[in-house]
C-alpha cells in the first residue's frame, strides 16, 4: 500500500491508532506474512510472533503484535 489513498475509507487498518484482527494467509519470508481482513490483503511483520497460516494475530502499523486466535494451519504457503 502506498497511503492513504489506498486505503478503505481513506484510513489504512494498520495505521491507525487502534490494532485489527487480521488472518495470516501465506508467510513470505521467516519474518513477514500476507494478512487480510475483509478482502483486503496487504504484507505484514510476524517477526514478533510465532504464527503460523490461519491464525489470527492482532495487527498495528504493519506489526503482528499477538496471535488471538491459532487456526490449525501448518505454516506453508
Amino acid at each position: 500500500m502506498s497511503g492513504p489513498a489506498d486505503c478503505p475509507a481513506g484510513v489504512c487498518v494498520t495505521c491507525s491508532d487502534q490494532a485489527v484482527p487480521m488472518t495470516v494467509l501465506r508467510l513470505v519470508e521467516p519474518d513477514l506474512a500476507m494478512a487480510g481482513t475483509g478482502g483486503v490483503a496487504e504484507e505484514v511483520s510476524v517477526a514478533l510472533v510465532d504464527a503460523v497460516v490461519g491464525d489470527t494475530v492482532l495487527v498495528h502499523a504493519k506489526e503482528a503484535i499477538a496471535v488471538i486466535a491459532k487456526g490449525g494451519g501448518d505454516g506453508q504457503a
